[in-house]
């Protein structure tokens, strides 16, 4: 009632009708309750959406190709539609339109004004919508409903050698699963192309619902002796997570919130990302697309960054203490540039400002950690490695990225195996992609195939020959 009193003074002093404040103040909250419903009723709007933008403008260029796009990894070429979000370079993700600080403001939280729990925002990625905290937390249920492993799966990793990188454990044991693919036996089975997405859908929120389970059993046989730690039912899905891994304190499951939220999805073009797109797009199911996803995560230059910035975090710390000057810094950064290395942490392909991923872990080490001495470094770096990268005159992006920052908080919590940061980013990386990846097939993307040339064609193309 005093929810509707404060309406109807909106209403009063600006004008507007009750229904239209009612509206405005709704905008963006789904009402449904079952999540495929509310899939389900957004498909058929969003194919004629694409159906008529294929009609009218499928011959309108979206820009030039040069060669140094052609060369340079692709990057910057329009080859790719991705619904789930979108990335500017100034101004960072979005996820459905939303940015992070407006996730944390709308998104439900485990606790009051805590972290949003990432099953609203699988929910976001998914129809469009804002979750109400009922319908975040019909999520947490059928991800728990579906979350048990099993136990086929548990010998499979426990007769890997001990040696095996989390990563490759983490590739095999989704590829493991793949048996119980609902996709691949309604594919083979005969299945009406208009109905892809739901076989898909249902394979990718089973994967969701076991990654974490997943991932706190390749961490506890890695680092933990095989001492396995059970699920809590009272637990939401990152909360689990942590709590398998053995890290009940509260910050620690905020942290995994925070982090599981924020790694979700960074448009498509990113290698995991378009892995996963690529793969899929030949119809191959959720689990051999995601397995392929991983094993591109698992590279030094994408997922495997965080590490090399705790590595070389840990260098400065020990040549210059816990507190270094701002001089020493720049000296120790320009020593780092000067043979050959870049300094990690710093700089992205697509952005040109401070990543808001760091932004947003700064946050959160300020309310929960401000008097770490790991922390502080990484904020004197902040303060002076930007400036540095900028004087040389050849860094287009000085600013922090994501990895500048995730593996200090993880660090504080006790989460000290490196080697297994990059496990948690797939984990997390997975709600992003598999939901993009439903979408593909609801709408009908075709298999990809771009076009490829020798450096004989190019030649000829540019006329250099």
């Amino acid at each position: 009632m005093r929810g509707l009193s404060i309406l109807r003074g909106l209403s009063a002093l600006s004008g507007t009708s009750l229904s239209t404040c009612l509206e405005t103040a709704t905008r963006g909250l789904s009402s449904v309750s079952d999540l495929k419903s509310a899939l389900k009723d957004k498909i058929p709007e969003q194919q004629e959406r694409l159906k008529a933008l294929k009609k009218g403008y499928g011959k309108t260029e979206l820009g030039a190709v040069t060669l140094d796009m052609a060369i340079g990894g692709m990057r910057g070429i329009p080859g790719m539609l991705w619904e789930t979000s979108l990335l500017d370079p100034e101004e960072g993700i979005r996820f459905r339109g939303f940015s992070i600080p407006e996730l944390q403001e709308k998104l439900p939280s485990a606790i009051p004004d805590g972290e949003p729990l990432p099953e609203g925002l699988l929910w976001l990625l998914l129809t469009g919508d804002v979750p109400t905290k009922e319908q975040a937390a019909s999520v947490t249920e059928e991800l728990r409903s579906r979350s048990v492993l099993p136990d086929y799966l548990k010998k499979v990793l426990a007769g890997l050698p001990k040696d095996t990188h989390p990563m490759t454990q983490l590739s095999i044991a989704i590829l493991a699963l793949q048996p119980n693919s609902q996709f691949a036996a309604a594919y083979s089975k005969g299945i009406n192309k208009l109905n892809y997405w739901e076989p898909v859908l249902e394979d990718s929120i089973d994967i969701i619902a076991k990654l974490p389970a997943v991932a706190a059993l390749i961490y506890r046989n890695t680092y933990k002796g095989g001492n396995v730690i059970e699920s809590d039912s009272k637990l939401d899905w990152a909360a689990n997570l942590s709590h398998m891994m053995g890290y009940d304190d509260q910050g620690a499951q905020e942290l995994m919130r925070l982090y599981q939220t924020i790694h979700t999805d960074h448009e498509g073009g990113n290698v995991s990302a378009h892995a996963t797109h690529l793969v899929g797009s030949a119809l191959s199911d959720p689990y051999f697309s995601l397995s392929a996803g991983m094993n591109g995560l698992a590279g030094p230059l994408h997922g495997l960054a965080n590490q090399e910035v705790l590595g070389w975090l840990f260098q400065v710390q020990k040549e210059l203490g816990d507190d270094p000057t701002a001089d020493e810094v720049k000296d120790f950064a320009n020593k780092t540039l000067k043979s050959g290395k870049v300094v990690p942490g710093y700089g992205h392909a697509v952005l040109r400002k401070t990543d808001p991923r760091y932004s947003c872990q700064r946050d959160f080490a300020l309310k929960h950690l401000p008097n770490d001495p790991l922390f502080k470094l990484v904020s004197k770096l902040y303060e002076t490695v930007p400036g540095v990268l900028q004087a040389t005159g050849k860094v287009k992006n000085p600013w922090p990225n994501v990895d500048a920052h995730s593996g200090v908080l993880l660090q504080y919590y006790g989460m000290t195996e490196s080697n297994f940061y990059t496990v948690l980013f797939g984990v997390s990386r997975a709600i992003g992609v598999l939901s993009q990846g439903v979408w593909s097939r609801a709408l009908g993307l075709p298999i990809e195939r771009p076009k490829s040339f020798t450096m004989e064609a190019l030649e000829k193309k540019v006329g250099a020959k």
